[in-house]
């Protein structure tokens, strides 16, 4: 099982953090992101999107980091990572659906602008960080994790974009039980980091 990776894409991150996680075995293949490499035979193959992660299973490929979580989680990993239950499930999708949203279009977003250059408007990413960042504040004040008692791929969703926030001229400091949350992701068992987190 290959994933098409970019170091610093907190995209990729993801699926390395969960696959780390619930020990989910991936060949880790590094693309020449500056290169262009993704959007060039063989890659723009298999993601006609040319974006990064790619997911290859055999004959299964798949692309969007949300997506690749959920069929790890279903495929490979104990049912903690991803509740089987109607409401469990339901819990678990509306933060992917957050982590794809709110938090790529706020905290992600001012991150590619000030770290990479990106000519997305700064004022609108701080004002959908400052939108979302104190609802999971709110949210994280109530629950140790974002979708059950215990870590999910909700979790590992939501993590990468929100820890490096900074990096986008995001501040953590006014969020405690976010930086709380934090620290309880990097704490489990089999921690990967990343630059930046």
């Amino acid at each position: 099982m290959k994933l098409y990776d970019l170091v610093l894409s907190g995209n990729c991150y993801k699926v390395r953090l969960f696959a780390a996680l619930a020990h989910v075995p991936l060949e880790i293949v590094p693309v020449d992101f500056l290169a262009g490499e993704h959007k060039r035979s063989p890659l723009i193959d298999l993601n006609p999107w040319g974006e990064l992660p790619i997911l290859a299973d055999g004959e299964v490929v798949l692309r969007d980091s949300q997506a690749i979580l959920v069929y790890l989680a279903q495929k490979y990993a104990a049912p903690q990572w991803l509740p089987r239950d109607a409401a469990g499930l339901a819990a678990v999708v509306q933060w992917l659906s957050t982590a794809a949203n709110e938090v790529q279009n706020g905290p992600a977003s001012a991150r590619l602008v000030d770290k990479f250059g990106y000519a997305i408007d700064k004022a609108d990413t701080l004002r959908r960080s400052a939108r979302i960042l104190p609802l999971l504040e709110a949210h994280l004040g109530q629950h140790a994790w974002l979708a059950a008692a215990q870590p999910t791929i909700a979790d590992c969703a939501v993590f990468p974009y929100v820890a490096l926030a900074p990096e986008g001229g995001v501040d953590l400091e006014p969020y405690p039980q976010i930086r709380a949350w934090i620290q309880r992701v990097k704490a489990l068992p089999d921690f990967l980091p990343m630059p930046g987190v």
